[in-house]
């Protein structure tokens, strides 16, 4: 049996599918952090990396924000 419940990598994607649909309404209100603007996932300690060309949000990135921050920005390069 594992440590983390059953169900939890299911939970996981559906929450941060949320975060992400959630741009519709506030993509560009977030702190940009270098190019990119920079949406913390509500649920996980993830971060979701954007950019906005025109009307159309591209998301560039989905990391983990325990990672080390070098990692990070070498994943935004």
């Amino acid at each position: 049996m594992s440590v983390q419940g059953e169900g939890l990598g299911i939970y996981f994607m559906g929450a941060i599918f949320s975060d992400v649909d959630s741009l519709i309404l506030y993509s560009g209100i977030h702190r940009k952090v270098g190019d990119y603007h920079r949406m913390l996932s509500k649920r996980f300690p993830f971060a979701v990396y954007y950019k906005l060309n025109g009307p159309v949000v591209e998301v560039w990135r989905i990391l983990d924000c325990r990672q080390d921050p070098k990692k990070t920005k070498r994943a935004l390069e």
